[in-house]
C-alpha cells in the first residue's frame, strides 16, 4: 500500500492507531482503546502545538506532555518513535516485556520524551498541575518582556477515569483558583470505563463542574475533527484561564465489533477483529507495525522544527544573559540543579538545652535560616502551616497576583498536594516540599510511592509523629505509618532526634537528587543533646551513628532510638552506666539511609558480637527485627493509640526511661 490512496494527514493518523494496536496485539497485553480513539487528537497536537526537541528531550524551554491515562502508553511510544526519539520500531515490538523501553504504563526516566510517570489515574493531571506552578513561578521570578523564557504550555490527554479520581477533583480545584492559564488538557470523553457505560457511576456534569473550578471549557463534537481539536487548542492557549478541551472520543475506533464499548479497553482486539479495523480504515493487515514512509517523513519534521525551536529559546536566553547577567548566572545554576556556593553555612547550631524544642520547630527555624541561601527552596502545607512549621517568613504566597510566591496554601488536598510537588520537582528549577500530619500521609500514599519509583527528589515533611500528639486520639496518632513508608524502596525515612539532627535531616533532603525524602518531626519538646558529650550529627547522613560508649570495657548492650525516644534511651543509658554497666547509644534516624552503608561501617555501629540489643520507638515494633537481631528485643506501640496528654500516654505506653531500664536488664539477665 502507498499513501497516496489517501490523506497523508489520515494516513498518519492511523499509523498512530494501529502501530499502538500491533503492540498491545504482539504483547498480548494492554490498551488498545485510548489509543484508536485518541489517536487524532494527539496527532493535533503534536504536529501543530507542542514544542519539543526530539534530540534533546530535556531542554528546558520545551512544552510538556503528560498521557495521565497512563494505561494508553502505545500512543505515546508511537508518537515519539515517528518523532524521533531514541526509541526505535525494536523497541515498539518489545512492548511490555522485560527490560525493554516500553513498558506497561509510562516510565520517567527509562524511556526519552516521558515527562511523568502515570499509570494510577489523576496522579499525571496533578503533576501537570505542579509543572505549571513551577513555570509560572520561573517566569515571574527571572522572565522579561520579549524574552519568553517560561512561556511553557502543559498539555495533558485525561480520560474519563482521571475525572473520576478525587485527587483530580483537588489538582482542578487548586489550578483553577491559581489561574494557570498555560495547563490545556485535552479530554478522551468516550463514556466507557472497565466495567461498562461510564453512566453506571459518572453522571455529573463534567464539563459545569471544571467551569465552576474556574477553568475556560471548550467542546469538540468530533474526536476526529482535526480542524476542530486545533481550533480548540488555539482557543485554550489564548485564554488566561486552564483548559479543559471535552472531546467526544469512541474507544477503540474503528474496531468493528469493539468500538464504543468496555470490550475495547484493557485487552488485544485478537488477529480477527485487528484486521477487520484496519480493513475497515483502509489499513493493510500486514506487514505488522506498517509505517508508510511519507509518514514517517511527515512526523520526523518535528526533529528540525524542535532544533529551530530550541535554537530561538537558546538564542534569547543568550539576549536575557547580555541584559541580564546576574539573573541569568543564577536561573543556569537553577535549571542545572547545582546548589549554590556555602548554602550549608546558613543551616543553624542549637545550643544543648535539656527542655529543648520540638524537632518541627527546629525544621521551621532551619527552613527559614535557609530560604534565604537557596532561594530555589519552596513548598507549604494541607491548610496546616502554624502546626507543621513550613512557612517561610517574611515571603508571599504563591498567587495568581504574586507568582513569584515561595509559600503555598495547598488547601485541604493532601492527595493533590504530593502529585503537585512531584509535578514541581520533576519540572526543575525549584525544590519543592509538602507538609502535613504524619497520619495523613495515607491520604498521599500514592504520589509518595510514584516520587521513590520514579527518582523525583520531592520533599516530605511529616509531624505530628507519634502518639506524642496527645488529646487528638488514635485518629492523629500514627503508629504504623513509618513502618509502612519504610517499606517504600528508594524511599529515604529520617526521624531526627533533636534540634541538630533536623537540620542535619534538611541537608541530607536537599542534597538528595536521586529520590525523595521524608523528614518525621515531633510535636513535642525534646531535649536538644549536648554534642561536646555525644557525638555530632554528622553521624545522621550515614542513617545510624554511636552518639556514645558509656562504661568501662566493650559494651554490653546497645540502646538505639530514633526521634524522640532518643532522649530516653540516652538517661537510661546514662542510669546503667551509673550502675557498672557498659552500654552503647545509638541514635537510628534512618533505616534506609543505614543499609546503604557497608558492612565495615554497619557493623562499626552494631558489632555482630555485642548480641543484647534493645531498640526504643512510638511506633509498632515491626520490621526493627533485622537490627536488633535474635538477642535483642524491641520497646514500642504495637496498637492504637488513645485520647489523653502524651505524658500520661508515654507513660502508660510503658515509653519512660525505667522501662527502658527494665527491659534492658532483663536482656541481660540481670532482672
Amino acid at each position: 500500500m502507498t499513501t497516496s490512496n489517501s490523506s497523508l494527514q489520515s494516513d498518519a493518523i492511523n499509523t498512530l492507531r494501529f502501530l499502538s494496536a500491533d503492540m498491545v496485539q504482539q504483547a498480548n497485553s494492554g490498551h488498545p482503546g485510548l489509543p484508536m480513539g485518541c489517536a487524532a487528537l494527539a496527532y493535533t497536537l503534536w504536529t501543530r502545538h507542542l514544542r519539543h526537541n526530539p534530540r534533546n528531550p530535556s531542554w528546558p524551554g520545551r512544552d510538556r506532555f503528560i498521557l495521565s491515562g497512563g494505561h494508553g502508553c502505545a500512543l505515546l511510544y508511537s508518537l515519539l518513535h515517528l518523532t524521533g526519539y531514541d526509541l526505535p520500531l525494536e523497541e515498539l515490538k518489545r512492548f511490555r516485556r522485560w527490560d525493554s523501553l516500553t513498558p506497561g504504563h509510562p516510565e520517567y526516566g527509562r524511556t526519552p520524551g516521558v515527562e511523568v510517570t502515570t499509570g494510577p489515574l489523576g496522579q499525571g493531571f496533578a503533576n501537570g498541575v505542579g509543572m505549571a506552578i513551577a513555570a509560572a513561578h520561573l517566569s515571574a521570578e527571572f522572565d522579561r518582556p520579549a524574552f519568553g523564557l517560561f512561556d511553557n504550555f502543559i498539555y495533558a490527554i485525561v480520560t474519563d477515569g482521571d475525572l473520576m479520581e478525587g485527587v483530580t477533583a483537588e489538582a482542578a480545584s487548586l489550578a483553577g483558583h491559581l489561574k494557570l492559564g498555560r495547563l490545556i488538557y485535552l479530554y478522551d470523553d468516550n463514556r466507557i470505563s472497565i466495567d461498562g457505560p461510564t453512566g453506571i457511576a459518572f453522571t455529573e456534569d463534567r464539563p459545569a463542574r471544571f467551569a465552576s473550578y474556574g477553568w475556560q471549557v471548550l467542546h469538540v463534537e468530533d474526536g476526529n475533527d482535526v480542524q476542530a481539536i486545533d481550533a480548540a487548542i488555539a482557543s485554550a492557549k489564548a485564554d488566561p484561564r486552564p483548559s479543559l478541551i471535552v472531546c467526544r472520543t469512541t474507544i477503540g475506533f474503528g474496531a468493528p465489533t469493539r468500538q464504543g464499548t468496555n470490550k475495547a479497553h484493557g485487552e488485544p482486539l485478537g488477529d480477527e477483529e485487528l484486521a477487520a479495523a484496519k480493513r475497515a480504515l483502509g489499513w493493510p493487515v500486514e506487514p505488522r507495525f506498517y509505517i508508510p514512509e511519507d509518514v514517517l517523513a511527515h512526523f520526523r519534521q518535528a526533529a528540525e522544527k524542535g532544533r529551530q525551536a530550541e535554537a530561538g529559546w537558546r538564542s534569547r536566553l543568550e539576549a536575557y544573559g547580555r541584559a541580564y547577567p546576574q539573573q541569568a548566572a543564577e536561573l543556569t545554576r537553577r535549571l542545572s540543579g547545582k546548589l549554590p556556593e556555602g548554602w550549608q553555612s546558613a543551616l543553624p547550631v542549637f545550643p544543648a538545652d535539656e527542655k529543648g524544642m520540638a524537632t518541627r520547630v527546629a525544621s521551621g527555624k532551619t527552613l527559614d535560616a535557609l530560604a534565604g541561601k537557596l532561594p530555589e527552596l519552596m513548598g507549604g502545607s494541607a491548610d496546616l502551616a502554624p502546626s507543621t512549621k513550613t512557612w517561610l517568613g517574611g515571603l508571599p504566597a504563591f498567587q495568581a497576583e504574586t507568582p513569584e510566591g515561595r509559600n503555598f496554601h495547598f488547601g485541604v488536598r493532601e492527595h493533590a498536594m504530593g502529585a503537585v510537588v512531584n509535578g514541581m520537582a520533576v519540572f526543575g528549577g525549584v525544590i519543592p516540599y509538602g507538609a502535613t500530619f504524619l497520619t495523613f500521609a495515607d491520604y498521599m500514599r500514592a504520589p509518595i510511592r510514584l516520587s521513590a519509583l520514579s527518582g523525583y527528589p520531592s520533599i516530605w515533611v511529616f509531624t505530628h509523629d507519634s502518639v506524642g500528639v496527645g488529646e487528638d486520639g488514635p485518629t492523629h496518632q500514627p503508629v504504623e505509618h513509618l513502618t509502612s513508608l519504610r517499606a517504600i524502596p528508594n524511599l529515604v525515612v529520617l526521624r531526627p532526634a533533636d534540634a541538630n539532627e533536623t537540620a542535619a535531616a534538611w541537608k541530607v533532603a536537599i542534597e538528595r537528587r536521586g529520590g525523595p525524602t521524608v523528614l518525621v518531626l515531633t510535636r513535642q519538646n525534646v531535649p536538644t543533646l549536648d554534642r561536646n558529650l555525644f557525638a555530632p550529627t554528622a553521624g545522621l547522613a550515614r542513617g545510624a551513628y554511636v552518639l556514645a560508649d558509656l562504661g568501662e570495657g566493650d559494651p554490653e548492650i546497645i540502646l538505639m532510638a530514633s526521634g524522640s525516644e532518643v532522649g530516653l534511651v540516652v538517661e537510661a543509658g546514662l542510669r546503667l552506666a551509673a550502675e557498672a554497666v557498659s552500654v552503647r547509644l545509638v541514635s537510628f534516624p534512618s533505616w534506609e539511609l543505614f543499609a546503604a552503608q557497608t558492612q565495615e561501617y554497619r557493623e562499626s555501629v552494631l558489632p555482630s558480637f555485642i548480641r543484647k540489643r534493645l531498640v526504643v520507638e512510638a511506633g509498632v515494633t515491626l520490621g526493627w527485627e533485622r537490627w536488633v537481631g535474635e538477642g535483642g528485643a524491641a520497646l514500642g506501640v504495637d496498637r492504637f493509640g488513645v485520647s489523653a496528654p502524651y505524658q500520661a500516654i508515654y507513660r502508660e505506653f510503658g515509653l519512660t526511661v525505667e522501662r527502658v531500664l527494665e527491659r534492658a536488664l532483663a536482656l541481660l539477665g540481670r532482672r
